[in-house]
This record gives structure tokens, sequence and C-alpha cells, in this order.
């Protein structure tokens, strides 16, 4: 007998604080308490090799020489396992949690809850930290979900700690970096590390395809041509999209985090938006922290990124047009790519969907690098998060066209990784039928005649146009087909069943399901600055360029996978699933197992293939996958009828109320070390106000990513809450704002981007210091004035840091800035020719320091004095000082010391009163009294830098005496 639990009572399942915190989630999927699983010292003197660490592309072949050994490599990152027990609890979870009948059904984990129940226990994490510092490296993050520690050091470093070669690799022209060798690890560390990433720049693909000759490409459907390309409209047409939207289902309480590697302009957005005739809507940037700059083409101008972040946000938000787009993205270095920003889209629970259009074939990824990500594939899929992923554009061979792979290797049959993981649905390319010229026609019974008309048809698709295989490969062009064939490293999920066709061999199959992908048959219509298009002033008139003729166009499973994570969005809103689906192929299988459902719901495609059969350059013989009745490699379940689709989706009613959690900042570009305060608003998907609950405000990542301790808020009876920081370095900076949810309405996070700039003058300053000699008893405290006098006409802001002459001495020395001189804003800034003086206290009295519970590092720390609060503190009764904290180094003795500890510790002092800035170490703790620090004669040596030009820069010196 099956027992239907109440409304209320799922409510208050939900209520119970997600469900890791539940009892019912501990008696109905066993979940147990994380133990220690490193039990021995961990230490270099014995190793043990980590097998499938070299990467395939890293080849003798190409090898051009070794790394410097003084180069720096940040953000490399270990990925614990998970114990078997582990996993077999997490795989439970997630069924139980796409099982209506289970109490468990969509009771999602936040990343805290995750890390709890299947990340490694802390003590674990502290002796690998530990041994990462004793090689050298500073600590930059642990991740949230607890499952990796990134690192950063040079590269002599990491030949050391891991027994192998950085070396350079080069081939067609482009040269990259990698060890030469497989690395070995402590064996001590051997059954917790699955692999070590980011020590290569070899980045995912993007699975775009531009259609050849683009300049040729004269205009669309028109008076001119006749010509027709796809706008979101015709998708919406030909797809079953249009009587959703006019029914009010445009994704709205939906949130689509989109992933990339580049920054992109916001207006080719917004020329998007225009052109298309929808409602301007910028995306929410979201830069991954600790990934370097926000940078648009980090990997070069011919790599293509900016126009696949273009695209991606271009369409998710074309088809749902009512959903908030979060692009979530790396900077700078050149180790980190499009995988890294899923990883922090899951670890942040940013988005309830997750649209992914890179990919890198199975052979080049490697099992090891396979294994870490379907970690965190997982994680999203237990925390509520639909991830979606183009299935590439290569055909059945997906593998082609990796040129530092051997030729056997790109000739193969292989799939692209994520959408073969078992988390993802893969999605893969269809086409216009290329033998049926009135498919294609303007005029025809498919689409709207504008040839008689000025103006160009928008939207000029009138009718579903029916599909073959996308498959254009030529001797001439090369490869151009939708990906999909059985994956390498992972079985069959227990959803992939029931659909006729589908294969029985124990694997994953790829892809799901396939959308219109061809650049030529049709081709998409986009908007991008990226020059690898070839286009200039991209949609300055409409969608065509600055002379008014020429289109941006392509084509790729990088459309079909964002209008897939649209279509979603639009199941989502319509269904009521507030909170996410998470895995959405357990539903999408099932349905299509139904033969009405599916013959309503489904474009069965039957014609065509992914054959390699673009000649011998590209391929040994024609291997591929067929399309047939029902499932096929080729194209999955086939394409969709989303009216249909989304009216067969169950409803789910029991769902809470869906929430949207918005910021607002006072300046979207603050000064550094300047106030700047950020709104929060929680409401529900009809606008109401949410009037109580706390929320989680995350500042650059937190903690796990060198920022500051994680803050608090609470909403007030308007449905808003506020929160005022500073930030002490430029560059961009981020807050993530989490409404954790409640009794009767689902979670939501929010994130805003601001851009902090300097306001330097270049001139000269010089740096002074009195008394030349200050003397304490042991036990109590003195002030010293340092004075900045301008010169040249110099104004900015001046950052103070400094060093002693005995760091091991001089530990439990307490010190703060304080000012005398301000804004009003809790800012002071040289804004004439005037000096400006500041007060540096020094305190012997250990028991007066603040303690810290980062982890502390190899050498001795310096202690901030009791009673300074940082500026991020937010509490109603704030003493007059804060604290800017600001990401320098203490030069010379804090070296050592990993990057969590120098966005704390790290000594900044802005010539403001008000602002205090203070590194911070163990403090003390129980009964014992710490220990003061001994007399003694010191010297001091303090350092003012322009917080703009590095070169602006002047040093003082004083002798500190402790009798």
């Amino acid at each position: 007998m099956k027992t239907k639990l109440s409304l209320s009572l799922q409510r208050r399942l939900r209520a119970c604080g997600w469900i890791a915190a539940c009892a019912i989630a501990a008696t109905t999927v066993g979940a147990q308490s994380v133990a220690p699983r490193i039990s021995s010292e961990v230490s270099s003197s014995e190793q043990t090799t980590l097998k499938g660490s070299l990467h395939p592309q890293a080849r003798a072949q190409f090898d051009a020489g070794r790394m410097p050994s003084n180069t720096r490599l940040n953000g490399v990152s270990i990925v614990f396992s998970r114990t078997a027990a582990q996993e077999d609890d997490l795989k439970a979870l997630i069924a139980a949690q796409q099982n209506p009948a289970s109490p468990l059904f969509h009771q999602w984990l936040n990343p805290d809850q995750f890390a709890a129940r299947f990340g490694m226990a802390q003590a674990d994490i502290e002796k690998v930290q530990a041994w990462l510092e004793q090689q050298g490296f500073s600590i930059d993050s642990v991740a949230r979900g607890r499952n990796l520690i990134r690192f950063s050091g040079t590269s002599r470093q990491v030949e050391q700690a891991f027994s192998t070669e950085m070396h350079y690799f080069k081939a067609d022209g482009v040269q990259h970096f990698a060890p030469s060798t497989e690395l070995s690890i402590p064996s001590a560390l051997a059954p917790v590390i699955l692999t070590v990433r980011n020590l290569d720049d070899f980045r995912p693909r993007p699975q775009v395809i531009l259609p050849k000759n683009v300049q040729a490409q004269p205009s669309f459907t028109s008076s001119q041509s006749g010509l027709v390309f796809f706008a979101p409209g015709d998708i919406k047409t030909v797809y079953g999209i249009t009587s959703l939207i006019q029914s009010g289902n445009t994704g709205v309480g939906q949130t689509i985090a989109i992933v990339g590697q580049s920054a992109i302009v916001n207006s080719d957005i917004e020329n998007f938006q225009n052109a298309a005739g929808l409602t301007v809507k910028d995306p929410t940037p979201v830069l991954m922290p600790g990934t370097g700059s926000s940078a648009i083409n980090p990997f070069g101008s011919t790599s293509g990124d900016e126009l696949e972040s273009d695209l991606d946000l271009e369409w998710s938000g074309g088809i749902a047009t009512g959903a908030d787009i979060d692009f979530v993205y790396t900077g700078s270095s050149t180790n980190y790519g499009a995988f890294d920003s899923i990883q922090y889209a899951i670890d942040e629970k940013i988005g309830n969907i997750i649209s992914s259009s890179y990919g890198d074939c199975e052979t080049d990824l490697g099992s090891n690098n396979a294994g870490a990500f379907e970690l965190i594939m997982a994680q999203g899929a237990s925390q509520g998060q639909t991830i979606v992923a183009a299935s590439g554009d290569s055909g059945s061979t997906a593998c082609n066209g990796y040129t530092n792979l051997s030729t056997a290797q790109q000739e193969a049959l292989a799939v692209n990784y994520p959408a073969s993981s078992q988390y993802v649905t893969g999605v893969g390319g269809t086409e216009i039928s290329q033998t049926n010229s009135a498919y294609e026609t303007a005029g025809s019974a498919y689409w709207s005649d504008a040839t008689s008309s000025t103006q160009d048809a928008i939207s000029s698709a009138l009718q579903y146009i029916p599909e073959v295989v996308w498959n254009d490969d030529s001797s001439a062009n090369g490869l151009s087909a939708g990906g999909g064939g059985a994956s390498a490293f992972f079985t069959k999920p227990s959803w992939q069943t029931g659909v006729p066709g589908i294969p029985s061999a124990n694997t994953r199959f790829v892809p799901d399901i396939s959308l219109y992908s061809s650049p030529n048959y049709p081709g998409y219509l986009f908007c991008s600055s990226d020059p690898s298009t070839n286009i200039t002033g991209s949609c300055s008139n409409g969608f065509r360029d600055s002379n008014d003729v020429h289109l941006t166009t392509a084509g790729g499973t990088s459309f079909a996978a964002p209008i897939f994570a649209g279509m979603v969005a639009i199941i989502n809103q319509k269904a009521g699933y507030t909170s996410g689906q998470g895995v959405v192929n357990t539903e999408l299988y099932k349905l299509a197992s139904n033969a009405a459902t599916y013959a309503s719901a489904f474009n069965d495609i039957t014609s065509g293939n992914i054959n390699c059969t673009a000649g011998s350059t590209y391929c040994s013989g024609a291997i591929g996958f067929s399309a047939s009745v029902g499932y096929d490699e080729a194209t999955g379940l086939g394409s969709l009828n989303l009216g249909s689709l989304a009216t067969a989706w169950p409803s789910n009613g029991s769902e809470l109320t869906g929430t949207t959690t918005s910021l607002s900042a006072t300046s979207s570009s603050p000064l550094i070390n300047v106030s700047d305060t950020f709104t929060i608003s929680v409401a529900t998907e009809s606008g109401t106000p949410i009037t109580s609950g706390a929320l989680t405000l995350v500042i650059d990542g937190g903690p796990n990513y060198g920022g500051p301790a994680n803050a608090t808020a609470s909403l007030t009876s308007n449905g808003t809450a506020t929160y005022t920081t500073s930030f002490s370095s430029v560059g961009t900076h981020q807050v993530i704002a989490q409404f954790p949810g409640d009794a009767s309405h689902a979670w939501s996070t929010g994130v805003i981007e601001v851009t902090v700039g300097g306001t330097s003058t270049p001139g000269t300053i010089a740096l002074s210091s009195s008394p030349s000699t200050l003397t304490v008893s042991q036990g109590s405290s003195g002030n010293e004035t340092l004075t900045v006098t301008p010169g040249s006409g110099y104004t900015g802001t001046v950052l103070l840091t400094f060093t002693t002459s005995n760091d091991s001495a001089l530990t439990n020395l307490c010190y703060g800035f304080t000012t005398t001189l301000t804004n009003g804003d809790g800012s002071v800034s040289v804004t004439s020719a005037s000096a400006v003086s500041t007060s540096l206290t020094l305190d012997a009295n250990a028991s007066d320091c603040i303690a810290s519970s980062v982890q502390k590092h190899t050498g001795p720390a310096l202690h901030r004095l009791g009673g300074v609060k940082t500026a991020t503190n937010n509490s109603p009764n704030p003493i007059p000082l804060t604290v800017a904290l600001g990401g320098l180094l203490l030069a010379g003795f804090l070296g050592r010391s990993s990057r969590k500890f120098h966005a704390v510790a790290g000594l900044v002092a802005l010539l403001a009163v008000g602002l205090a800035v203070s590194a911070c170490g163990g403090g003390s703790s129980g009964t014992t009294a710490p220990t003061n620090p001994p007399k003694g004669t010191y010297t001091i040596t303090v350092t003012g830098t322009d917080s703009v030009t590095a070169t602006t820069t002047s040093s003082t010196k004083f002798t500190f005496v402790i009798d």
C-alpha cells in the first residue's frame, strides 16, 4: 500500500534544514558521518605514481623544451576521491530525489550539507594543506564541497613535489605546457587523491562551427536574396514553444548559469536582443575568483571563446526570456577554463540550470579527469541543478582535430565530455534536409516570403521543418556533424532504458536529444565582437554589420545546448519546479518510453548519419552511427515539440513557492577601499517580497576562495537587506547572496559584480616615520606616526606594508593602523599637496591580539590588534576603526604562506580615518596565556605603494625597542 504525503508534511520535510540535516534522510538513504581517511604520516620520502596523470597530448614528439623553473603556476588543484560507501550513498540519494514516491523527492542539498556528507574530513584537508605548504606552495582555496584544494607555486616546486618535469609542447603552431611524465604523490595520500588538475593549459573546446566564407553570406529572409537563417522567433515556432510563451511560461523564477572562459561585451547581447525584437536584459557576470582578471579571449583572438559566450547567452535568454541568466566564467589564467566555471557554479549553487557548450573528447580528457569532473556533476545533481552540454561538432570521431593525439586516436570512435556524463543531458545536432530545397526556401510552406518587402523578416518560420541528422562533412571544409556514440568511461544510467533503439550494451550513450545545429542548413544568427567571426561591426544594423550587408551566423551543438537550457526553464515554470529538477533525463526517457507521448512530444529523426565522410585527410573510413526509429546514437530521442512535452510533463503541485534574490549596489564602480552598500531583495515569482529570513553573503568566493569570511544579513519587513563593505584591490569583485528558503519558499541565489578602480594621478610619494626609535615596555604598546608627502601633483590611495628584522621573535606582536583625517565616507585619499599622516600601533601584549580560524602557515604570523573590526563587519554597533583587508603580501616573511592567509594576513593600510588593516595568526586559546614578544631591539621597515601604480613607492625605517 502506498502512502501519499500531505502537502503540509512535505513542506515540513523541506523545512527541516535541507535534506542532509533531516532524520528521514539518515534513515532512508543511510547518511553517514565523514571519518578521516589519511591514517599515516604524509611524507614525500615514500611516493606512489599517480596513474593516468600524464596528459594524452603531452607527447615527446611535440616537446618544445623545459619550462623555466621560476614560472608561476596558479590554481593547481588536488581532487579527492569519495569512498565506496560515500559513492553508494550519493547514488542512492540522487535516485530517491528523482523518485516521486520517495519522501526525498526533490529534497535538494546545499553545498555545505554536501560537503559534510560527501566531502573530505576537515582533518584530512588540513593534512594535505600542511604537506603542500611544506613543499613551498600557497593555498589558494578549498572547494566548498570539500572535494578539492587549489594551490599555487613555481614550476620548480611542482617538479620537486610531484617528481616530474614541466615542459612546453607545441603542435600546429600553438604552444601549451604540461608535466612531461606521470606525477608521483606521497603514498599516504594515494588512497584519497583522484587526480591533480590545472597543471596544463589544454582547455575544453567551444562546440561552435562558423560557416566557410562568412563574408559571402549576403542576407537572410529578405528582399535581397530570400536566404533563411534561424532567429529566436523561428525556433519558438518550429519547436512548439510559442504557445507556452503566449500563456505566460517564459522561464520566470528560473536561473540559467551559462559557463565560459572569456569575458564578453554587453552591447553584443543587447544588440542581439534588439535585433530579435526582445526586451533588453543583460546577463549577470560571475568571474570565478582566483582565475585572474576579467579578460576577453585570454587564450588568443582566434580561440572563439568570446563568440561562444555571446551566442550561449543570447540564445538561452532568447528562448527563456523570463529567466535570469548568470554568466559564470574564468579569467586570464591560462590553466583555467569552462570546466572550472561549471565547478564554481555547482560549488556556490549558482543557477538551477547550467548550460555548457564546451567539451573535451574522452580520450583527451583521460579517465582521471573524467572521474574528477563526475564528482562535481554528481554534486550538482544532488543540489537540484540540471546540467546541459553540447555533444560536439565532429560527428562520431570526437577527437578529430586534436593534433597532439595520435592519428589512430583522432580517427577512432569517441564522444565528448561532459555530454557523456550520467548526470548531464547531452544535446546533439540536426539540420534541414539538404536534398529538399523547399525546406530552405522563402515563400515555401515552411518560410514566409519577404522578397517583395524592403524589410528583413526576423521571424519567418511558419511551422515545424522536417529534420535529418546534421552531417555537413566534406573534404574541403572538414568535419561538421553532431556528436554521438558510446562513452568509454561511464556505464548505462538507470534511466536510459525503455525506448526502442537503445543499444543493449552497458554503457552511457550520447546524445539524449538533438536540435538544429548546422551552420549551413540554415545556420543561426547571433551577435559578437569576437574577431574570429570576420565580421566588422556585428549587428550594427539589426542583424547586419556596419555596412548593413553581412550577417554573423554560425552553427554547432553550441546553439542546441543553450536552447534546450531555455526549454528546461520554461518546463520548470509551467510544471511548478521552482527549486530545480536535477537530472531531467529521468523524466525525459520515461516520457519517451510511452508511445503516445513519444509521437506527440518528440520528433523522431530517422534519416541521415554521423559517419565520418570528410575523406582520408580526416578519417580512415566512414565509421559512425545512423538514425533509426526511436533512440539512436546519431540524434538520441530526436528533437522536441515543447508544447506537447511540457503538457505531458508531470506537474509538481507540492513544490515550494519560487523566489528570486537580486542585488543592487550604490556604485557599480566603487573606488579602492571606499565603502559600497549593497541592497539585497528577495521576492516570490509574483513579486511579493519575502519579509523575514537570514541571508548568507559570500564575498569574492568567501574564505574557500581566499575571500573574507562569509557574512549574514536579515531581511526586513519590506523584503530587503543591506550590506556595506569595501574592497582593497582594483579589479572585479563579487557578492553572492543566498536565500536558504523556508517552509513555504524555495531557495534562490543572487549575484552582483562591481569593478573597483583607483584614482591615482602620476607623481611621487615620500614616506617618513617618527620617532626614529619607538620604545615600549614588554606587555604594553606604543604608536609610530607615518607620514606620506605627495610630490609632482600626486593624488591617490597609498597602501602600507611592513616587515621586521626578526619575524620569529615578533610572532605574537599585535598591530593596527589608525588615521587622523577623514573624507566622511570611511576612506581617505591624498587629494592635494598636503602631507597625510597615520598612526601604526605596535602592542607587545600578546593577549591583545585577535585569534583567527584561518589555516596557519608554516612560518610565523603577526597578529591584529584586539578590538579592530573588519570593513566587512556589518554589526549594529561598529567601533570607529574598520579594516581594509588588501590581498598584499607581507613582503619578506609571508612569502610561503597560503593565499587564503594572505587574503586576511596581507597587511594593507589605507591612509584613511577609521581604516585599520591587519594580518592574523593563531591567537590564544584555552586557559594558557600567549607568550609576549621578547625584550630586544628590532628594525621595522614600512613601505608605502600607490594602489594603482606599483612603481610609485617609498620606504622608511625605524627602531623598535621592547624593554
